[in-house]
């Protein structure tokens, strides 16, 4: 990796994370003085483990609906490719530990849902494609490290 890629985290040494982690990823500012904020929420280690697709997509229609609930400045929350966790962009809210506690209650609220919202023909491109128990499990096994989201490198200390 001598050259600097486009792409944030193709410029991430995936070796040296450690999942799960919540890292600020990008920062932009838009023409009219927005912030944009891009977060890396890493539920899986890169090239050990990889979150189940089925798991993935409840996950993300989940979090998508009911982080709503919490916060109106979330512009995205979409899975990444390689299936270890998600990309969560916010717009005017920098405040770290703030995302730390919303993605906190939405997973959460995840974990006493009875249903995959929106996961009908009607709403979904894949609507046989879900799994709430799968979605529920992510849930529940990243909230059991939730006192480390603040590592992002194996031998990082408390910041």
């Amino acid at each position: 990796m001598s050259e600097k890629m486009n792409v944030e985290s193709f410029n991430l040494d995936h070796t040296k994370v450690r999942a799960p982690y919540v890292r600020l990823a990008s920062e932009k500012t838009g023409l009219n003085g927005d912030r944009i904020l891009k977060y890396d929420v890493r539920m899986a280690q890169p090239n050990k483990e990889h979150l189940d697709m089925m798991s993935v997509h409840s996950l993300e229609h989940l979090t998508a609906e009911l982080i709503r609930n919490h916060a109106d400045y979330v512009v995205d929350f979409g899975p990444m490719g390689c299936q270890t966790g998600f990309y969560l962009t916010v717009v005017n809210h920098e405040d770290y530990k703030d995302i730390l506690g919303l993605l906190e209650k939405t997973m959460k609220d995840v974990l006493v849902a009875a249903e995959v919202p929106a996961s009908n023909e009607k709403q979904c491109g894949w609507a046989a494609h879900h799994t709430l128990a799968g979605a529920q499990q992510i849930a529940r096994d990243f909230l059991a490290k939730r006192n480390e989201w603040h590592l992002v490198f194996e031998h990082a200390e408390a910041e």
